[in-house]
């Protein structure tokens, strides 16, 4: 199974409608680990980090997000970096923070 890791940069109404806490829970559904961190700026950084299928879907997902969400824009980066700390965790589920 092919893995990635993605960064994804949301903007428009995402902070304060549970965003960050949804995508928590769409990414454990998926068996993805990373984080959701609001930014300054207003919007939110999604970094994903799990099966090719998986982040794909968590991607489509980030560009509707929760219903009280108003989705603007889904900035996309792939990032070049291993993914050591999630990888080698020793439990089998993969962790997804809220920051």
């Amino acid at each position: 199974m092919s893995r990635v890791t993605r960064r994804f940069r949301i903007a428009g109404k995402v902070q304060g409608v549970y965003f960050r806490h949804s995508t928590r829970g769409e990414a454990e559904r998926l068996g993805i680990a990373g984080y959701a961190e609001n930014l300054a700026d207003g919007s939110v950084e999604v970094l994903a980090h799990g099966a090719t299928e998986a982040v794909e879907e968590l991607r489509r997902w980030l560009h509707q997000g929760p219903r009280s969400a108003r989705v603007n824009s889904v900035a996309e980066l792939t990032v070049e970096i291993e993914m050591v700390d999630f990888a080698q965790r020793p439990t089998s589920e993969p962790k997804f923070e809220v920051r």
